[in-house]
């Protein structure tokens, strides 16, 4: 995608956040516990590469990703850590990853036994063996089927490095812990089942990690903590303030006054009642500010500027409570006076979730980034 450079939107990342929001929780752990970035969907709409020279300073020692392809894109920009690929690769990738050091979740025998029939005749690759416990996503579904995986893989060490072992809970983030206690009991069930404990034992995201610190095993997965969003949204306080690390900026692009009567956009949704001062922002839904953001509210001088008429693909329009020059700076997600406007408040407007909000920037909005390096 061509990116927007020649106007004045922007998303501005700022590392001092992300540094702290790591920092914070490293902190919390015991000397024997690791941190791995979660960095994947680009780091959350943050940018895959800072956000791994970032979480490096603040003393992560490894990164989770989604796809073979992100966990590549780290190792060609010289990241020689431990990388896990937390979803299912294809096993005829198995080679390739084994080559590059890159580890890969299995969740089936069947992957296993293609892997070292076809793939890993003569090299080893590390794997994790991902367990469901209750997400309903991927992974092995008893502990019967968790002993013969550990069986199939120590009578073939010299393919398989068995590094790792984990789950992923459905409702960490949540304040009734009904379910998440039944997936911790079946996750020791499957503990049972091993001959053996791999180095890494995990099961933390963030939400585990941040309110469930004793189920934290060895590593834990940090992901949204690192941006500074609250995974619960505003279900549950965190143990310390997560700094957000996104800012969303524009500018007023083109100002009018417009006489009662007038309407505003497709459809013409939106028609004043009296006369009103109306900017446009260039910023749309083809931006990832999303058509179900009518209606929303922008910050322009530390006033709230509301959304009217539907958002376009490029372009969208707000009411001013005053004359504005073009050029002023208008906050989409970020401070503006003693304004602010979080990911968490776009989501609710929204009817979604924070995370959804960053990863659906596109790559059409630059990303700035600022306090990138450590100062003393």
């Amino acid at each position: 995608m061509v990116e927007g450079i020649h106007r004045s939107t922007r998303i501005i990342v700022d590392g001092a956040a992300i540094r702290h929001n790591i920092s914070e929780e490293i902190s919390r752990l015991d000397n024997k516990s690791e941190l791995f970035a979660v960095i994947k969907a680009n780091g959350y709409g943050h940018g895959i590469r800072a956000v791994a020279k970032l979480a490096k300073q603040a003393g992560a020692t490894g990164f989770c990703v989604a796809l073979l392809d992100e966990a590549l894109d780290l190792r060609e920009a010289g990241f020689v850590e431990p990388i896990l690929v937390l979803g299912i690769t294809p096993v005829e990738h198995a080679r390739l990853a084994a080559e590059k050091g890159i580890s890969l979740t299995v969740g089936n025998l069947e992957w296993l036994q293609e892997a070292a029939q076809n793939y890993l005749e003569d090299i080893q690759l590390k794997i994790h063996l991902g367990l469901d416990t209750g997400m309903g996503r991927i992974g092995f579904q008893t502990p019967s089927e968790l002993t013969v995986a550990d069986k199939f893989v120590n009578e073939h060490q010299e393919q398989f490095d068995f590094e790792g072992v984990f789950t992923h809970f459905a409702t960490a983030d949540e304040k009734d812990e009904t379910y998440f206690k039944l997936q911790v009991g079946r996750f020791k069930e499957f503990m049972n089942a091993l001959k053996k404990r791999p180095k890494y034992v995990h099961v933390s995201n963030t939400a585990t990690s941040l309110w469930h610190a004793a189920c934290n095993g060895n590593m834990i997965r940090f992901g949204v903590g690192i941006y500074g969003m609250n995974p619960s949204g505003r279900e549950i306080t965190p143990p310390y303030e997560l700094q957000p690390a996104m800012s969303l900026v524009s500018d007023l692009s083109f100002v009018k006054k417009i006489t009662a009567g007038r309407s505003i956009s497709y459809g013409a949704t939106y028609t004043a009642k009296n006369d009103e001062w109306i900017g446009t922002i260039p910023i749309g839904y083809a931006d990832g500010y999303e058509r179900r953001l009518t209606g929303f509210h922008v910050l322009v001088d530390g006033n709230e500027c509301e959304i009217v008429g539907r958002i376009c693909m490029d372009q969208m329009m707000v009411r001013l409570p005053k004359e504005f020059p073009v050029g002023t700076t208008v906050v989409l997600a970020g401070r503006s006076g003693n304004q602010i406007i979080t990911m968490t408040d776009i989501a609710d407007y929204a009817n979604t979730i924070n995370y959804e909000i960053t990863c659906g920037f596109t790559e059409r909005i630059p990303r700035e980034y600022k306090n990138m390096e450590v100062t003393k």
